[in-house]
């Protein structure tokens, strides 16, 4: 991956006349932009043979993802999606323990560890959401959440665990909130988070990420991106817009 790196994520959204005119402009806009980023969006996963077939397969800057990734390989899990099925239709990138998904469907902590490690296992590469509520914010337990978060993930999947692999630190307060954290709010977290992963093994991570999120937009992307610890963006509501998604990109490689 090259960053910045910069993720969209489309969430419940998107039908086939609004794909067709979000992603043609979009192929052209990346054809010709040739400063170096790294851009996936996760659209419905239904979409993803659509969008494949009118972007340019020559373009290497721009990754479909899914945002979601069922803890099983197959069997009778109705409604559910597979790692094996997301690689064999060419997905590399899958977000998962989106707060969302946490709270509106109860995934807890070991599910998510156990969706990474079936992720790991089959090569594709997690986007792992962390971040705390507004309440645990207040009580000042934002450390202590996104450690919690990440042990189950060493736990389940060892010491390399995070090698070629993204966190998104989205604090839940600040998601669709229009309340976006400060620029040096996300740099003392994303600074604590890498040491914290640092701190628990014992050879040189490689292809290690941390991304934002939490209401970007063209307005405050570049004091984040600027900052030290912060590799990129998480995307939720601008990656919708065309003109604010690809200002965006056009900011965090200035």
């Amino acid at each position: 991956m090259i960053k910045p790196i910069i993720i969209g994520n489309w969430k419940l959204n998107g039908n086939k006349v609004f794909i067709r005119k979000f992603f043609e402009p979009l192929n052209r806009f990346l054809s010709k932009y040739h400063k170096k980023c790294t851009v996936i969006i996760t659209p419905p996963v239904l979409y993803i043979y659509l969008i494949q077939k009118i972007f340019s397969s020559n373009n290497k800057k721009f990754f479909l993802g899914s945002q979601n990734v069922d803890n099983h390989i197959l069997g009778p899990f109705t409604g559910e999606i597979s790692s094996c099925m997301l690689k064999d239709i060419g997905v590399k990138y899958v977000i998962i323990g989106h707060s969302e998904r946490r709270f509106n469907h109860k995934e807890s902590n070991t599910i998510i560890a156990k969706k990474f490690h079936i992720l790991k296992e089959k090569k594709l590469i997690p986007i792992l959401c962390i971040g705390e509520t507004q309440e645990e914010k207040i009580n000042k337990k934002t450390k202590e959440i996104c450690m919690e978060q990440i042990d189950v993930i060493f736990n389940i999947c060892g010491s390399y665990a995070f090698d070629n692999s993204i966190i998104a630190y989205e604090p839940i307060w600040a998601i669709g909130s229009k309340n976006s954290a400060k620029a040096k709010e996300v740099q003392y977290i994303s600074h604590f988070i890498r040491n914290y992963i640092k701190s628990k093994i014992n050879h040189k991570i490689k292809n290690f990420f941390i991304q934002y999120g939490g209401s970007v937009t063209r307005k405050n992307a570049k004091k984040l991106i600027t900052q030290k610890d912060v590799d990129g963006f998480l995307i939720g509501g601008s990656s919708l817009k065309l003109k604010e998604f690809t200002k965006i990109i056009e900011i965090t490689n200035i």
